[in-house]
C-alpha cells in the first residue's frame, strides 16, 4: 500500500482560472454580439473628410443601416469571399447618401451620395448637375464661409437640390469652372450607381475614373449600408490623444440629426 498522495490545485488558485474563463467568455460573447449586430443591423462610421459638405462634416459620427439594401460579402469585416453578389436584395434609390467599399480597393469605405442608378445619364455643365439631359432644379441660399479642404477659408454658394422623385439636400459650390463642373456625360452601366458628394468641387467622385484615383461607377455588390443618423460629432482638432478635446471639441447641435 503506497502512502504517497495527490498534489491538488490550491482552492485559491481554483478561483482565480474559474474566474479568468467566465471574463474570456465574457469578452467572447460581447464580442461576437458586436459582430452580429455590426453585420446585420447598424455600423458605425466616423466621417473623414470635407466631401460631403453641408451636410457631413470631419468629425460626424454617424450610423449606417445594414439592412436597407440587403447584404453582401462586404457587409462582413474584411470581407471573406463567402458569396458574390447580394442576399435579400433591395434597390438603392436616387438621393440616398451611402458607405461602400471602394471599387479598385475595397478594403478602404467611402461616403458618396447616390446621384444616378441604372441606365442614368449623368452630365455637368459648367457646375449644374443634369440628369438624362434635365437641369436638376437647385435654388442659392446663401453664401458662407467654409474650409475647401485644403486649409483655406473660401466663399462657397449653398444651394438647394431636388432630384427627380423629390429627394432634396444642400450642395456647396465654389464656383462653376473647378476641375469637375464640367464633364463628358456617363451612362450607369446595368448593376452599378454613380455616386457624388454634396460638397460638388471637393469631391473624387464617379466624375473620376479610377485609373486618375478617383471612384468611377460603383457596382451594387459593393454598397455597405445606407448613413441614417448624426450620433455625435466633433469639431476639426479633437483627438483621442487629447482627451480634453472630447467635451471642447464636442458639437451637440449636430447631435441625433437625421440625414436627407
Amino acid at each position: 500500500m503506497s502512502d504517497s498522495t495527490q498534489a491538488s490545485a490550491p482552492p485559491e488558485k481554483s478561483g482565480a482560472m474559474a474566474e479568468i474563463v467566465e471574463i474570456v467568455k465574457t469578452v467572447v460573447y460581447a464580442l461576437l454580439i458586436a459582430l452580429f449586430l455590426r453585420v446585420l443591423f447598424f455600423q458605425p462610421y466616423t466621417i473623414p473628410s470635407a466631401s460631403m459638405e453641408p451636410n457631413l462634416y470631419e468629425g460626424d459620427y454617424i450610423i449606417v443601416s445594414k439592412w436597407t439594401y440587403g447584404y453582401s460579402k462586404y457587409s462582413i469585416p474584411f470581407a471573406p469571399p463567402l458569396f458574390h453578389g447580394r442576399l435579400l436584395e433591395q434597390k438603392a434609390h436616387r438621393g440616398d447618401i451611402v458607405v461602400f467599399a471602394l471599387p479598385h480597393d475595397p478594403h478602404v469605405d467611402y461616403i458618396k451620395r447616390i446621384i444616378g442608378i441604372p441606365g442614368d445619364r449623368i452630365q455637368m455643365k459648367h457646375g449644374l448637375l443634369y440628369l438624362n439631359g434635365v437641369q436638376v432644379p437647385r435654388v442659392a441660399k446663401g453664401t458662407f464661409r467654409e474650409d475647401s479642404g485644403y486649409g483655406f477659408m473660401h466663399d462657397v454658394t449653398r444651394y438647394q437640390e431636388t432630384l427627380p422623385g423629390g429627394k432634396t439636400f444642400m450642395t456647396n459650390d465654389f464656383g462653376p469652372d473647378g476641375d469637375l463642373d464640367n464633364t463628358d456625360e456617363y451612362l450607369v452601366p446595368e448593376g452599378h450607381y454613380f455616386m457624388m458628394g454634396d460638397n460638388r468641387d471637393n469631391s473624387s467622385d464617379s466624375r473620376v475614373s479610377p485609373e486618375a484615383g478617383g471612384v468611377g461607377y460603383v457596382p451594387a455588390e459593393n454598397l455597405e449600408g445606407k448613413a441614417q443618423i448624426i450620433l455625435l460629432s466633433w469639431s476639426k482638432g479633437a483627438s483621442i490623444f487629447k482627451p480634453w478635446t472630447w467635451v471642447m471639441n464636442l458639437q451637440p447641435k449636430r447631435f441625433f440629426n437625421l440625414l436627407q
